[in-house]
């Protein structure tokens, strides 16, 4: 084997292999027998990284262990076996054995034969592992993308148990619970993507750029709202001191064998090297850094999105011109994106792949990455397909409940359970109000606020409207009638939560008040001339002999009275214009004098300075001679 050869392989075994000495975590969810007793109890079993694990919900059915095809290696219908539930029965989860094919493959099968889901039984002791897609790209894989059903490792002791409970003839239930499979602490999720701008790594490639094109819309909307915080990340190893200087570090690395990717098209004599993948790599996350900073982290959905499409390594655009093109268009600093980026060819570190380095460690719950693309969802790896409705799913399960944005109760990603029987919560059919609030994770019943109302009660069996305003919902509860053009109300619109019949009205004010006889009852018009009729809600009174009835005295006065009234109302109004006469009188008189006065003021001044004809000469005729 010559130096060359030798180099590429020792390069790849350490890009290969050193994840593997990594700290990986298998991300689990639980596992509930509800029957028979003798297996009874909660078990944990490890998600598949392929299929749609119901990430924020459970699944109900019951365990099948064929006879025939104990290792779904070949068709069910080969052996007739159907899995498919009849109406009303529950769904199937097919038991099956570890060995002699892909697990996506045993996947395949049973779901196409008619499964809910698969649990593979391990066949040897040891801790749970993760079963992941195949590495091999082949073209008879093309089933990986149509795998629906969710699926589970088992321990080979639950496994044995579980067959050992069939064969005596037991039925075994089960339950498959992912409500915690994804921490939901707050009403943000935080959530990283660990992708790769390589496009020739075969179907894992194009299936991680479907996604990302797929999955853009979604992204930006929960990024714009505040509902996500997303960051990216990238992968890349370094290259082993001994082999810095080979040709082939030279061309797989950067900054002197600091930051390495695998060759694309794994042959180092053609096409574009490690080097240009890693650069990329780093391009894309100096473009996410450039626009974090700037407040529109989402744009790098369309940068990498528009440079997958635009900039593909097999039409020899993967250069650092076509994406400064897509830079400019999307109006991203250029010059900022640059200095991020540095000089590969320097000895230097560069700060932002030495962080991402640092990244790839796990820390706390999450494991150390080394699945590519990887999804973490709140410190937690996703597993299943990369595909937008099940990565929805796992998203949406991370929010708290009740503060889902609008895009997780979509019909595509959740059952309203509040369109049957209400999910079992009050409502007011008349006044169209429920205490059922759909979630991504069931339903809660929880008493509603209507236009502005609080509604208060435990939300199943009972819900009232209390405080101000009340009664503009639904009456507040209480009893309302209208007869002709009067209608009366028990509902007190304050911040009373009791309903009340209003005077002239008996009853518990909620389902009926009825009119109060008051003549029956003798409480008003009770003088010995008065005649009484009794109104709904109310009554009226009259008097007999031509009488007048007073109704704050409840009495009746005669004519007599009348006409004292009468000379009362007279002299009052005599005595008004009396004092009015007088006054304007007085003010004439008033304003005479003041005007005499003043006449008297300016005669006396002006004749200070001159005679006036009326006044004699003291002084007589006097004559020039």
């Amino acid at each position: 084997m010559n130096q060359e050869k030798l180099g590429f392989f020792t390069l790849s075994f350490l890009l290969i292999s050193s994840p593997a000495l990594c700290r990986f975590v298998v991300e689990k969810n639980n596992l509930k027998v509800t029957s028979p007793d003798s297996i009874k109890g909660i078990y944990e079993c490890a998600i598949g990284n392929f299929g749609v694990p119901q990430y924020g919900g459970t699944l109900v059915g019951t365990v099948a262990y064929p006879k025939s095809n104990q290792k779904a290696c070949k068709s069910y219908n080969d052996f007739d076996i159907s899995f498919k539930s009849k109406p009303g029965g529950l769904p199937t989860f097919v038991l099956i054995d570890r060995g002699e094919c892909f697990f996506t493959l045993k996947a395949w099968i049973a779901q196409q034969a008619g499964a809910a889901a698969i649990l593979v039984a391990d066949n040897k002791a040891e801790p749970l592992i993760t079963m992941d897609t195949p590495e091999e790209d082949k073209s008879d894989a093309d089933y990986l993308q149509n795998i629906t059903i969710p699926s589970a490792l088992i321990s080979k002791s639950l496994g044995d148990s579980i067959k050992s409970a069939l064969s005596g003839g037991d039925m075994v239930n089960m339950k498959l619970d992912w409500t915690e499979s994804v921490p939901h602490p707050d009403e943000r999720v935080e959530y990283e993507l660990w992708t790769n701008s390589n496009d020739q790594c075969g179907k894992k490639c194009d299936t991680q750029i479907e996604f990302l094109k797929n999955f853009k819309g979604a992204a930006q909307i929960l990024e714009k709202g505040g509902h996500t915080q997303f960051t990216p990340h990238y992968i890349t190893w370094y290259c082993p001191e001994a082999f810095t200087l080979s040709k082939q570090c030279k061309s797989q690395c950067i900054n002197h064998g600091r930051y390495c990717a695998p060759d694309p098209e794994q042959d180092f004599t053609k096409g574009y090297d490690g080097k240009d993948v890693v650069v990329q790599n780093l391009r894309q996350a100096c473009v996410y850094r450039v626009m974090n900073e700037t407040g529109k982290p989402w744009v790098w959905w369309d940068y990498v999105t528009d440079f997958a499409i635009r900039c593909p390594t097999k039409d020899k655009k993967y250069t650092k011109e076509c994406a400064d093109e897509i830079i400019k268009s999307l109006d991203i600093d250029l010059k900022k994106v640059d200095k991020c980026i540095g000089d590969p060819d320097a000895d230097v570190e560069n700060p932002v792949l030495k962080a991402e380095q640092e990244s790839q460690i796990g820390k706390g719950s999450r494991g150390d990455v080394t699945i590519l693309p990887t999804l973490v969802v709140n410190n937690r790896q996703y597993r299943g397909k990369l595909e937008k409705g099940a990565v929805l799913k796992a998203m949406c399960s991370g929010f708290e409940e009740s503060t889902e944005p609008a895009i997780c109760l979509t019909e595509d990603l959740n059952t309203n359970e509040c369109l049957e029987n209400n999910g079992g919560c009050w409502q007011d059919k008349a006044a169209n109000i429920t205490a059922c609030r759909d979630t991504f994770r069931g339903r809660l019943c929880e008493c509603p606020t209507v236009q502005g109302v609080k509604f208060s009660g435990d939300g199943y069996t009972h819900c009232k409207a209390s405080g101000a305003l009340h009664c503009g919902i639904n009456n507040g509860g209480c009893w309302r009638e209208t007869r002709g053009s009067y209608t009366y109300s028990a509902c007190v619109d304050d911040h009373s939560n009791g309903c009340k019949c209003p005077l002239g009205f008996k009853g518990d004010g909620v389902k009926s008040c009825e009119d109060v006889d008051e003549c029956k009852e003798k409480k008003v018009c009770q003088c010995p001339e008065c005649k009484c009729k009794n109104t709904w809600g109310s009554y009226e009174c009259s008097c007999k002999n031509g009488l007048l009835y007073m109704r704050e005295h409840d009495t009746c006065i005669g004519s007599n009275k009348v006409g004292t009234t009468k000379l009362s109302w007279s002299f009052l109004w005599f005595l008004i214009i009396a004092v009015g006469v007088a006054g304007l009188s007085g003010y004439a008189a008033y304003k005479y004098r003041i005007r005499r006065y003043m006449d008297a003021e300016i005669r006396g001044i002006m004749a200070q300075y001159m005679p006036l004809e009326s006044q004699p000469n003291p002084r007589g005729p006097h004559m020039d001679i």
